[in-house]
């Protein structure tokens, strides 16, 4: 029988993540990601996760003809809102799951960071960065 990993997500988890609103525009969404240096935003409205945006998901919105520091992109990012291109009810992860439960739910889902959420608030993010940081500490303990 294969020993699983049993360290908790609220463990290795950023806790208090920076969130967004689904009104809020791209270019402000892109902001927050640079500002903070995070890849992904959990979409909270009236205090309830409703969807996550990613970096990827912004850039996947800008032409490939036009260069990213140009004006109208800007434009183009201040146009759109965060709502029109997030992921809608994503999926999630609870603070006392184990980290392995979290690695097998990003792979399944082929995700690579899962808002930890508990009673319908987001308490943290949990990302592949994390589980590296975790798999790092632990082989350097043996």
């Amino acid at each position: 029988m294969k020993k699983r990993h049993l360290t908790e997500v609220q463990d290795w988890m950023r806790e208090n993540p920076v969130t967004i609103e689904p009104t809020a525009t791209l270019a402000a969404a892109q902001e927050l990601m640079s500002e903070n240096e995070v890849r992904r935003l959990p979409v909270v409205e009236r205090g309830e996760l409703v969807g996550i945006i990613t970096n990827s998901d912004i850039l996947r919105q800008i032409p490939a003809s036009i260069d990213e520091t140009d004006d109208a992109t800007r434009l183009l990012l201040t146009q759109r809102t965060v709502r029109e291109v997030m992921t809608y009810s994503p999926i999630t992860i609870n603070p006392s799951a184990t980290i392995q439960e979290a690695a097998e739910r990003m792979l399944e889902y082929q995700v690579s960071g899962l808002p930890v959420v508990r009673n319908g608030k987001v308490v943290g993010i949990i990302t592949e960065s994390d589980i590296f940081r975790l798999v790092v500490e632990s082989w350097a303990e043996e």
